[in-house]
């Protein structure tokens, strides 16, 4: 289980998640993004790498997926928000999308 970010440690968080495009989502403690790739077998390729690394962290992304958009959501519902894990898998999914 992971704590819940607060205070100092949660501002600084979002803030360096949102210089790579991710934001709160309203209403909920949580984040999210939308990646675009070139077409749908490069989105689903990403969906499928995510997919590996989330089953290995035990931690698994809401997500929805258009012809070539991937939109993602983070939050971790044992502990009701925003969590270590959910930078941890953010900052993995910048990487397999580059």
């Amino acid at each position: 289980m992971s704590d819940q970010l607060t205070g100092t440690d949660r501002a600084k968080a979002l803030a360096l998640l949102q210089e790579t495009g991710w934001s709160e989502v309203e209403g909920r403690d949580a984040i999210a993004r939308t990646f675009e790739f070139a077409d749908f077998v490069e989105a689903f390729g990403f969906m499928t790498r995510v997919a590996i690394v989330a089953e290995k962290m035990n931690h698994h992304p809401e997500w929805e997926n258009v012809y070539k958009t991937v939109r993602v959501v983070l939050t971790s519902h044992d502990i009701g928000g925003l969590s270590q894990r959910d930078l941890r898998l953010a900052t993995r999914m910048e990487q397999l999308a580059a």
